[in-house]
């Protein structure tokens, strides 16, 4: 049976579409993601409560994933540091065929069933860790020996997929299956199943941030103040929830690095 992913597009003839045409009907497309992602809300909160228990006591989350899957796990992981000021060690992102495969395919990577848990092993994985495989298709080797591997091993394993069932779902203990449809350009994944899976990695990463205290009302009191536009959002942030001028905020940000340290003086001091 052929993959959902894999399937005819519900458009043809794109070839004699006008622009406007084009991307009004992958707009349509791409407005189905979210329902399919609200629908899987439960399976993904499942496993972002068992992440948070293993991080609580010094766990790791890692991603892995080829291709654009791969590139994905790999972004959210390093939007994790500035964001919530948590060590890069923190949420681990690892493509098939390296750190070269975020630009540019490395022949055969993927095809690896080894290779995946070779490269976790370079990071000393262990059961207290957590391991995502995402893999649009569900049938990707390098995914599937890594999440396999590691559940023999102890580590608490999940997989975002775009096909129902498929082999990967085997190697997890959080399925987390977000079936998108025949994709607009027929078996480009890189459209809505990749979507789908930056709203799922969105989720987990920021819930899981959230839960372990990163988190502040709804301000990001960690974030590391490495440009102009966050240091100046961190001004912003400490003249409302401190009450003092631009000047003086920029100046307890320069004393003491990041907005939760200004608010943890300001507290002491009161």
């Amino acid at each position: 049976m052929k993959k959902i992913t894999e399937q005819d597009s519900l458009y043809d003839h794109l070839e004699t579409m006008e622009t406007t045409e084009l991307i009004a009907n992958i707009n349509r497309e791409d407005a189905k993601v979210a329902e399919v992602v609200r629908k899987k809300i439960p399976e993904i909160s499942a496993f972002i409560d068992s992440v948070v228990k293993r991080m609580e006591v010094g766990g790791r989350l890692f991603y892995i994933g080829a291709g654009t899957s791969g590139r994905l796990g790999i972004l959210d992981a390093s939007e994790c540091p500035p964001t919530f000021g948590v060590p890069h060690d923190w949420v681990i992102g690892i493509i098939a065929g390296g750190d070269r495969a975020i630009r540019k395919a490395v022949e055969r990577a993927e095809d690896d069933y080894e290779g995946a848990w070779r490269d976790l092993s370079q990071f000393n994985i262990s059961p207290i860790d957590c391991l995502v495989g995402i893999a649009a298709s569900g049938t990707t080797p390098y995914v599937m020996g890594g999440l396999e591997k590691a559940q023999m091993e102890g580590v608490l394993t999940a997989c975002i997929t775009s096909n129902p069932g498929s082999p990967v779902t085997r190697f997890s203990d959080h399925p987390i299956e977000v079936v998108t449809g025949p994709e607009f350009v027929t078996g480009s994944t890189r459209m809505k199943a990749g979507t789908a899976q930056k709203m799922v990695l969105n989720m987990i990463s920021t819930a899981v941030m959230v839960r372990l205290g990163r988190v502040l009302g709804n301000k990001m009191v960690d974030m590391q103040l490495s440009n102009n536009k966050l240091r100046e959002r961190a001004i912003r942030m400490v003249v409302e929830l401190v009450n003092v001028d631009p000047d003086r905020a920029a100046n307890l940000l320069i004393e003491h690095g990041s907005v939760r340290s200004v608010l943890q003086k300001v507290k002491s001091i009161d």
